[in-house]
Parts: C-alpha cells; structure tokens; sequence
C-alpha cells in the first residue's frame, strides 16, 4: 500500500504544479486591453535585427519594425552575407519608410560558434542609443511592442525577454508547434520567473548597455554556445535577474514540416541541458508522460480500471491546459488536446536524447555543446 499512496501523492503533486504553473499564466499572459502609450521623455532605443534568409512572413515581421508607436528609436539591420535572398527584402523596407532611421550592415564578426551572436555583434557596436533590443527577424512587432518591454524594466532588472508566442499556423505541424511555444514553454518560463528563475529568451531580449558592458559587452555572450543562457548568467553575475514580458510577443508561424519541429525542440533541449544542467534536469515532470505512467501502476495495483485512470489523469492535465490558450487568446482548435497529447509523447525522447547527444544544425550550420570540438559556422 505504500507504493501506491506515493503513486497517488506523486499524481497529486505533478497535477497540482501543472495547475498552478497554469494559473500564473494565465494572470502574466493576458493581452493588454489597449496599447501602451510611450514613458514622458522616452529614452531613444537601437533595435538591432539579425536576418538570414527568407522565413514564413518575413515581409511582414521585417515590415512591423518600421511601423512602432515610439518617438525615437533605429533600427539596424544585420546580415552575414551580401548574397543572403533577405537582403533585397530589407533594403526594399528601408527605402520605403524613409522617415524611421534604418540601415543594413552586412559582413559579421566570428566570435562564436552562435551563427546569430557573430551576426549581431556589428550591429550592437553601431547602436546609436543607450537601451538596446535584440530582436529575431521573424518576431512580429505590435504597435507598443517598446513600450511593452520598457515598463518590465524594474530596479533589479538586467534585461527583459519575451518569449516566442506561435500564431498563425497553417498546418498541423504548426499546430504542433504552438502546443509546444505557448501553453508549454511560454508557461512554465512564466512560472519559473515568478519563481524567482527567470531565463532569457533569445527572441527578444531589452537590454540597458551598461549592464552589458559591466559583464564584458557583447562578446562575452560567446562563453555559452545560446547566448540567451550567457546572457541569463551575466545578468546573474551582477545580482540582477531577467524579467519577462507580460503578454508574449507573436511569431507567426505559417506552414511547418514534423522535422522541423522535432530538430529546433532538440537543439533547444541540447543547448538547455549544457548550459544549465542542474535546471535542466527536473525537466522530465514537465510533462505528462510520467504522471500517466504512475497513474496506470496505481491503478492496476488496486486492482481499477487503467483506462479509466488514464482519463481521468489526462482530463485533470490537458482541460486546464486547453483553458489557458482559450482564456488568454493563443491559438486553439479542435485539433490541439490531440497535439499537446502528441507534445507530451515527445517530450520523454527529447529529454533523453538530450543527455546523449551533442550535435545540431542550425540555418546549415553544424554545432556542437561540446567545448572541446568548437565548430564556428559560416552564417
């Protein structure tokens, strides 16, 4: 009997967590009822943008940089090399919003195997503005979309994130996408920072540049092969920590191919597991693969119905979990219970092979987590 009143407890515990992650995403993830009006004497703002390639609505991601409600800010625009099929794209935006200070700085600084860091180390040297956003090429900007990362800058503040929120999907791998962005990795990064274990997200990330500098500037970013973990530590290192912004910003996702999703989930669990081992860990009780499994051992144990068990777990799990996208207006369909199921399959064979495996691509570049076989890709 003592095996099964740990087995109930454990089920209890890991749905009680999962509840309660969900409440407090549900309280930070809310979309603002009106946009954020720009701070009296608004600091000017350098927006630097490293592109590579043509992504899923790059027209318009790219295109939301010229259109922000703020009244001083540049954007810079960085690419690696001057035959990359984004750079029409990005000149085109350039002349045709000639009154929003922009350029486009091609050719990047290898001081990483970070194809991404390398291509913004040119742009932070070239900013104009004591407060600095790194921002993806494929994050779409809303109207107050610096405003909204300013008014999370606190006193204790190093930086403030926003992690990726996956909209628009146009097939059943997007889908699947954004069962793993939204109401589980956007979640438990809220939950973590509530916490008191708040992580940088390389999306988007508000930084102050004496706070850069003060941890060694820009190019100590290379210590880590993710620079949002290097980031994550220099923060740290100055007893600050990272904040999160309320109500993630969107990246639309479009149409996605299932290895797609399966190779950019490994390479993030890889690159967490190596640059944060001992958080990393815990991770397993994530999702719902073992609960279930406890769940069914308790029930054939005393001698009930396993596939009663096994729904009944499963409705405690996923209801409060379809709530939250419904309740904060993240994508929802029919479809989703099915995929955050199929998620949550997933999650078991991406926590292990994560403990085993190095190796990754990454836009064509081949990397590893690996000190001691560095791999400096060209991108």
């Amino acid at each position: 009997m003592t095996s099964i009143y740990a087995a109930a407890f454990f089920c209890l515990v890991l749905i009680s967590l999962n509840i309660l992650s969900i409440g407090i995403a549900m309280a930070r993830a809310r979309p603002p009822r009106r946009p954020l009006p720009a701070p009296e004497a608004a600091p000017g703002v350098s927006i630097v943008r490293p592109v590579c390639g043509l992504d899923n609505f790059c027209d318009e991601t790219l295109g939301s940089s010229f259109s922000l409600d703020y009244p001083v800010y540049e954007l810079i625009f960085c690419v690696a090399r001057a035959n990359d099929p984004v750079v029409p794209l990005v000149r085109r935006l350039i002349a045709a919003n000639p009154a929003t200070p922009a350029k486009l700085i091609i050719g990047d600084e290898k001081v990483s195997q970070n194809p991404k860091l390398n291509n913004c180390v040119r742009g932070w040297d070239a900013a104009a503005h004591e407060w600095i956003i790194l921002a993806d090429a494929n994050v779409l900007m809303p109207k107050d979309y610096v405003q909204r990362m300013l008014a999370s800058f606190g006193p204790t503040t190093g930086l403030v994130c926003s992690m990726p929120l996956g909209s628009r999907p146009q097939n059943l791998w997007a889908e699947l996408e954004c069962a793993f962005l939204n109401s589980f990795e956007a979640r438990w990064q809220y939950a973590g920072e509530t916490l008191g274990g708040g992580f940088a997200q390389g999306k988007n990330m508000l930084w102050r540049r004496d706070v850069m500098e003060a941890g060694g500037g820009i190019r100590a970013l290379a210590a880590e092969i993710a620079e949002d973990a290097a980031s994550t530590k220099l923060v740290r290192r100055q007893g600050l920590i990272v904040n999160l912004v309320d109500s993630p910003f969107e990246q639309p996702l479009g149409v996605r191919g299932l290895r797609d999703v399966w190779m950019r989930q490994v390479r993030w669990a890889r690159m967490r597991r190596k640059t944060f081992p001992l958080f990393y860990a815990p991770e397993i009780f994530a999702g719902s693969a073992l609960l279930l499994l406890v769940a069914a051992y308790a029930a054939y144990a005393v001698g009930g119905s396993i596939a009663a068990a096994l729904i009944a777990v499963s409705l405690a799990w996923y209801v409060p979990e379809a709530l939250l996208a419904r309740s904060v207006g993240w994508h929802f369909s029919w479809r989703m219970p099915f995929m955050f199921i199929l998620r949550d399959l997933m999650l078991p064979v991406i926590y292990v092979d994560a403990w085993f495996v190095d190796n990754f691509v990454w836009r064509g570049n081949e990397m590893s987590v690996r000190e001691e076989e560095p791999s400096v890709g060209k991108g």
